[in-house]
């Protein structure tokens, strides 16, 4: 707030009652405004205000790790995407949401339900960005640039939404996706305060959906190297430390082999980068609705400016697929043989 007094040229007290709307900013103060917040002007006219979200209807992945200051920018952000969900939805009919309530179950149980109702049964995930659209999600990336924000969900409007940092390599982003989903079927009533306890059963969710307990079982080699775990990685697309992890909870390594394997991971670097990760997941339902809106001749800042924000803002909230300039109203990318308004994943 001091901050920002000080870039607009007034005193602090003014800006904390602009923000409780004791009193009204002067034109001239809010184009200050925009400018330092990097907002369209249009941004502070709009007639309707955005709908915030609280912080207990939201699940955070690694809660511990933020600030304040940056749950609220995550929670923020989330409620600018909502606003884009819901222009996106006037225009396409996107899948329904098939998520069972599973709050009952442990979560090894629930990921195997859920497995079982989405007809994937054992077979590894290729792409989970696009499974979770196909069952009705709306995955978004987190338009802040903080690493410290892993991963957040919620339901909203009787939807079920995962935000997930870009920042992050591929194989951490589908665990923090696998992380969020577990959030959304264990404790769609949401999660306050997180907690350890939810947390764990969350992770443990993920570790389970991501890699079937009969699937690693059949695949365990009988001598487990980090040269092994490399390879086997691949097959489910996880990191090594969530194979170890979980290979631990099946019973396939002691104590001292998990332990010793954690320490061969960190001595290598391979906590925050390991070698041969997957290409990123990005969203299949975003891409096909940008290819139709570019076939009709939108412009990205024409989605940008119903949405009262920077075209740069819009590229982080859709993992950098957006729409490119129109000329004459011929996209400059080419052109799809055919727009259907229902979209269909497979």
């Amino acid at each position: 707030m001091t901050r920002l007094a000080d870039a607009i040229g007034v005193e602090m007290r003014s800006v904390s009652g602009f923000e409780k709307k004791e009193f009204n900013p002067s034109e001239e103060t809010i184009q200050r405004i925009a400018t330092a917040l990097r907002f369209p002007l249009s941004f502070f006219h709009q007639e309707e205000e955005i709908q915030t979200i609280d912080t207990g209807a939201a699940s955070f992945r690694s809660l511990s790790k933020m600030s304040a200051a940056q749950r609220d920018m995550a929670l923020f952000s989330g409620a600018l995407t909502v606003t884009l969900n819901r222009a996106i939805e006037k225009r396409f009919e996107l899948p329904a949401p098939t998520l069972p309530d599973l709050r009952d179950s442990e979560p090894e149980a629930a990921a195997a339900s859920l497995r079982r109702h989405w007809g994937v049964g054992e077979l590894p995930i290729k792409n989970l960005i696009h499974l979770l659209e196909a069952n009705g999600v709306r995955v978004f990336s987190l338009a802040i640039d903080a690493a410290e924000v892993d991963a957040f969900s919620m339901w909203r409007e009787q939807k079920p939404f995962v935000f997930l940092n870009t920042l992050k390599n591929s194989e951490r982003s589908r665990f923090d996706a696998g992380h969020e989903l577990g959030h959304l079927v264990l404790h769609r009533h949401g999660s306050p305060n997180g907690g350890q306890e939810i947390e764990r059963a969350a992770n443990d969710f993920a570790s389970a959906f991501l890699m079937p307990r009969s699937s690693v079982l059949g695949y365990a080699p009988k001598f487990t190297s980090i040269d092994a775990l490399l390879q086997l990685k691949k097959i489910w697309g996880v990191s090594i430390s969530a194979l170890t992890y979980r290979m631990h909870r099946l019973g396939l390594l002691s104590e001292w082999q998990y332990r010793e394997l954690f320490m061969q991971i960190s001595q290598r670097g391979y906590r925050k980068a390991e070698p041969d990760s997957l290409p990123r997941e990005t969203s299949q339902v975003l891409a096909k609705v940008f290819a139709a809106l570019r076939s009709e001749g939108v412009a990205k800042s024409d989605i940008a400016a119903e949405l009262h924000v920077a075209d740069e803002d819009l590229d982080e909230m859709v993992f950098g697929l957006v729409l490119n300039s129109v000329k004459n109203g011929v996209p400059q990318e080419t052109r799809p043989e055919r727009a259907k308004p229902t979209l269909h994943l497979v």
